[in-house]
């Protein structure tokens, strides 16, 4: 291994250290200006994240905020700002429920049917911005969030005014017609000892994040996707049809953003109700960059703050407040921010630094040497 290969290896490694450090050193000193040991408020998340049935909830929050970081995470390769996540699943899972509740298929068949239909609302509406940027020149921040605005609308006026939605016996909620069991995913005992199962559809979430890394690290279309991101200009003289990938690339986010909600629906809930879990698509967004926007680094931030999520439920109980934890999840992606940062600059010195030495080397005087100064070719 080369010197050039250490240091490579050596700044890679370096970004996510630094941020783990600068985000432990700024949660301490929160936790120790409010008034809590942070070694031992640490040690109690740990202590209970132990416990077999808060392991299955961590995992069960890490596979719904995977599919969120992936759909982001996707945008964010193309230089696409998805914003619209949270609204694109919440669609989603809402027309998904209403189709579940009206058809009653062989368990495989309805299964399918309902994440096809979920993958085909999330990603028709995200296409939407799609179209907005590529004929209107539209920001994709701007349309997203307004859009996030007219799903809210639009899915209480279908849950309220019996379109869609049914009230609960006893309850004021309402939701669509509860899902059969055929429409259902049995969860999976992943945990020994937890009276709680893992959502089957953390298979689903392997698959989808295999074919992520796949389609982006393998594939044509993931090198004209990045290459798009990174430089549109040089992306149009190779020939790539920008127009064309903001469509597809936009379509495919909000696909994946389809599935955030479908591990709740299909594995918990089995209807849409007015409880259903909302702001999944924001959370991606913070996990999309803490993991770089790969599969590996998505996964490991998914369980990451799924740990924080569910551990942090027993802070309460020792009279540590547990918006503490949102405290330190902001602040491990502002750090990672600032920490990639920090060595991306770092690495263009060290390189300036290098082409600058090489440069400043003398060259070699050793050379062919001749007396005869006429040219080869003008001898007779």
């Amino acid at each position: 291994m080369n010197a050039d290969t250490v240091r490579r290896v050596g700044l890679s490694v370096a970004a996510p250290l630094l941020a783990v450090v600068l985000s432990v050193l700024i949660t301490s000193v929160v936790l120790a200006v409010a008034g809590h040991d942070p070694v031992d408020t640490v040690q109690q998340m740990i202590d209970y994240a132990k416990k077999p049935r808060t392991q299955a909830l961590i995992l069960n929050s890490a596979v719904t905020y995977y599919f969120a970081a992936l759909a982001v995470a996707f945008g964010f390769r193309m230089n696409l700002f998805n914003i619209g996540v949270d609204g694109q699943y919440r669609l989603a899972a809402l027309l998904a429920a209403a189709v579940g509740g009206a058809v009653d298929l062989p368990p495989v068949l309805d299964v399918t049917l309902l994440l096809v239909v979920a993958v085909l609302v999330g990603g028709l509406w995200a296409a939407v911005a799609g179209l907005l940027k590529v004929y209107r020149g539209i920001s994709e921040v701007i349309s997203t969030i307004m859009l996030n605005s007219i799903t809210t609308a639009l899915i209480a006026y279908l849950l309220t005014t019996d379109k869609l939605g049914e009230q609960a016996p006893g309850s004021n909620n309402v939701g669509t017609p509860t899902i059969p069991a055929a429409g259902r995913v049995p969860g999976i005992d992943l945990i020994p000892d937890s009276s709680l199962q893992v959502y089957g559809l953390i298979v689903l979430a392997v698959v989808v994040g295999f074919l992520f890394w796949f389609v982006m690290e393998r594939s044509r279309f993931g090198f004209e996707l990045r290459a798009t991101g990174r430089n549109e200009e040089a992306a149009v003289a190779s020939g790539v049809n920008v127009k064309r990938m903001v469509l597809i690339s936009m379509a495919i986010s909000g696909g994946l953003a389809g599935l955030v909600g479908m591990p709740q629906l299909l594995g918990s809930s089995y209807t849409y109700s007015l409880d259903f879990p909302a702001g999944l698509g924001f959370t991606g967004i913070a996990i999309a960059l803490l993991g770089r926007n790969t599969a590996l680094g998505v996964a490991i931030g998914s369980l990451l703050f799924g740990f924080l999520d569910n551990s942090s439920q027993i802070l309460d109980l020792q009279g540590v407040p547990k918006e503490i934890v949102m405290i330190t999840q902001g602040v491990i992606v502002l750090s990672v921010v600032i920490a990639y940062e920090l060595v991306r600059r770092y690495r263009i010195v060290a390189q300036q630094r290098e082409v600058g030495r090489r440069l400043s080397e003398p060259t070699d005087p050793a050379g062919p040497t001749s007396t005869d100064s006429t040219p080869q070719g003008a001898q007779a």
